[in-house]
């Protein structure tokens, strides 16, 4: 059994009387569940808002009730433990860089050290490579000499 899925172009004016629209209540009791019923109201003109974008209740959220000032407590010590947060990790990240700096100078120091001594090693090595070939050349050649 496949489900048919009727699409109305136009939106629905009829409320029931708990006003929320005929078409939210069709697709809370079908197959299909929203998210969230949200009471049409006539500024909506039959179309459903999602929860940010409903208008904030009045009631409470005056700036001299306990509730609004207790919010702002905690936002406020939100914010300021975000910012510290972030504070620390740049200063995590500031001295990673400075580490990695004094690191990358020690190891071009080391290069440049190893390069010198891989220089002087070549040189002994050819010259006692130039040596080894030339005393054979010079064993050798009195041989030839003599004939």
């Amino acid at each position: 059994m496949s489900k048919q899925s009727v699409i109305c172009t136009q939106p629905r004016k009829n409320l029931e009387s708990n006003g929320v629209s005929a078409e939210a209540q069709h697709l809370s009791s079908g197959g299909q569940v929203p998210s969230q019923l949200v009471p049409v109201t006539s500024s909506s003109r039959g179309k459903a808002m999602a929860p940010s974008k409903q208008p904030k209740k009045q009631e409470g959220s005056s700036k001299e009730s306990v509730e609004y000032r207790q919010r702002r407590e905690r936002n406020n010590l939100a914010v300021r433990k975000s910012r510290l947060k972030s504070k620390q990790k740049a200063q995590d990240t500031q001295q990673r860089v400075t580490e990695l700096k004094e690191e990358n100078e020690r190891l071009e120091a080391k290069i440049k050290l190893l390069s010198k001594e891989l220089s002087v090693l070549k040189d002994l090595f050819l010259e006692h490579a130039h040596g080894f070939t030339e005393s054979r050349n010079a064993g050798h050649e009195p041989s030839n000499m003599g004939q």
